[in-house]
């Protein structure tokens, strides 16, 4: 069976909670790691995603651990889209509650 992986980085602009996992990690920038297997007896390439990968950096007395945490696809996606709609209103809460202009 032939496997090949691929590297991406996802940045979380809040703090989030990976379904699975007690706690919260920081806003940051991680890693994704994504293992796929060739489909074999077709007449073209094609490939089957096997896994997804988290990887988190430890932080504090846990400094210079690393850990792969099995994410899917669906839930990967979730907690980007809950990031980006946190950031959205964030921004949007910040704009209304700026200060108005003096008035001469």
């Amino acid at each position: 069976m032939n496997t090949r992986s691929s590297k991406s980085m996802v940045t979380f602009f809040n703090a989030f909670a990976q379904p699975g996992y007690p706690g919260q990690l920081p806003a940051g920038t991680y890693e994704v790691i994504v293992e796929e297997e060739l489909l074999q007896g077709l007449s073209f390439e094609a490939w089957r995603r096997i896994s997804t990968y988290l990887i988190v950096h430890g932080k504090g007395n846990r400094g210079g651990s690393i850990a792969m945490r099995p994410i899917t696809q669906k839930d990967l996606e979730l907690v980007l889209r809950r990031d980006r709609i946190a950031t959205e209103t964030i921004n949007y809460s910040e704009a209304a509650l700026s200060p108005p202009e003096d008035l001469k």
